[in-house]
């Protein structure tokens, strides 16, 4: 049977560097061939895409057949949502917009089987390769990697009780949403929303978990990841899309 491993969590523990790369084009060919490029993850996004978790399944399998790693950030920090992205194989979970210690809490208990959590229970799940793995029950709960995003400078101030809270794998900060809250939306690289997104990484690191973000531009990512963040996605695919057919489209329209 296949390796059911999760080696994003590992390399993220080990304190390797990540580099990623964001999805929210909804398409299975698109998931496919992504895979192939060479990310150590890809993140399928069904917050601010139109993919619903039944979408979510084709995208996981068709960028199943390589050595880049797979996440999910699911519409919202919820229960029922998460339960349904990990029964369809999810591994990697990046819950989106915690606030509190208690609602990274909630994430934790709702990725986890009881009596750590409250995740219910399905036999015939492609999680579990359909009840094949039988093993799967005894190993969910600790492979299964939690990550939570911060948002707001709410999530912010919170950040230190956010990041110690036990289960927890690592915070990814959202700069788009958290430039928002502090007054300059539309602008993440304001100069006092930079200031935050540096000094974030220190109180992850502080409480042992890896520091994550977004960087839409290779610049952004470098800097980052300078300033310690350890896994970042590196750009969105349909950015990349646009982007490079807009440069074709100049090369013969002046």
């Amino acid at each position: 049977m296949k390796d059911t491993t999760n080696h994003f969590k590992a390399s993220l523990h080990r304190g390797d560097v990540q580099i990623g790369l964001w999805c929210s084009l909804c398409s299975e060919i698109a998931a496919e061939a992504l895979s192939l490029v060479g990310f150590d993850w890809l993140l399928f996004d069904s917050e601010h895409s139109p993919v619903e978790v039944s979408g979510l399944a084709p995208l996981l399998r068709a960028a199943s057949g390589t050595n880049t790693r797979l996440a999910v950030r699911p519409a919202w920090n919820d229960q029922t949502l998460i339960k349904r992205t990990l029964d369809i194989g999810a591994q990697n979970l990046l819950l989106p917009f915690v606030q509190t210690a208690d609602e990274a809490k909630q994430a934790v208990s709702s990725c986890r089987y009881p009596p750590e959590g409250v995740r219910g229970v399905a036999g015939a799940t492609r999680a579990s390769k359909y009840g094949f793995n039988q093993s799967y029950f005894s190993t969910a709960n600790n492979d299964v990697c939690i990550l939570v995003q911060i948002e707001t400078t709410q999530a912010i101030d919170a950040l230190p009780a956010i990041a110690s809270v036990s289960g927890v794998d690592g915070v990814f900060v959202g700069p788009s949403d958290l430039a928002a809250s502090m007054g300059f939306l539309g602008n993440p690289s304001a100069p006092p929303v930079q200031e935050a997104i540096q000094g974030a990484v220190g109180a992850i690191k502080k409480a042992g978990k890896a520091p994550g973000i977004l960087a839409p531009s290779v610049d952004e990512a470098k800097r980052y990841l300078d300033w310690g963040y350890q896994f970042a996605a590196c750009g969105v695919d349909v950015r990349l899309l646009t982007s490079a057919a807009s440069d074709l489209n100049s090369s013969f329209k002046t």
